[in-house]
């Protein structure tokens, strides 16, 4: 029986997302969401990510959410590593493996990284990956703090104020 999350940080789930810049060069996305309050706690955007980059995703997001009691996941290299395992398990949080071939079992994770391909990677054209950070890092402030999701009411799942808003846009993108 798949866990239902129940609150904040009952439940985290992580995936990565593919794309690439106009030159055909790969980039990954790794996705990770609250499953209760849907909120994206990171979009990290790199070339490669490999175990050590989930673990400092998901180490960053621990320092600003809270550590979960559970992280939902598939079966990939990167999340079956020893090393993100032993981390994960010196944390106190339970990685619970979705079955091999069932991405339905991790529905609220590709259901956002669905939306993620939709209103953003479709919508755009990567010239650089410090380009596509920052884009993505945009697209993931209006997504937690502006636009409506029909499983909370139609309210964001961290609304802010709009002049509280410009502290949560990335760094870059407020230097013009």
């Amino acid at each position: 029986m798949r866990l239902r999350p129940l609150h904040r940080n009952h439940v985290w789930s992580f995936d990565f997302v593919q794309a690439q810049t106009h030159d055909g060069r790969s980039l990954r996305i790794l996705t990770l969401i609250d499953e209760h309050s849907r909120a994206c706690l990171a979009l990290k955007v790199a070339r490669r990510i490999n175990s050590l980059g989930v673990i400092e995703a998901l180490a960053e997001a621990m320092c600003l959410h809270g550590i979960p009691e559970n992280i939902r996941c598939d079966n990939g290299p990167e999340m079956i590593a020893k090393a993100l395992r032993k981390w994960v398990a010196k944390t106190g949080s339970q990685i619970q493996y979705i079955t091999p071939g069932s991405p339905w079992e991790n529905g609220y994770c590709e259901s956002f990284n669905g939306k993620l391909r939709d209103e953003c990677l479709r919508q755009e054209i990567f010239y650089s990956l410090k380009e596509a950070q920052i884009v993505i890092g945009l697209w993931q402030t209006t997504y937690n703090c502006i636009r409506p999701h029909s499983s909370l009411g139609y309210r964001p799942p961290a609304p802010v104020s709009y002049p509280d808003l410009a502290f949560r846009l990335p760094m870059a993108a407020t230097m013009q």
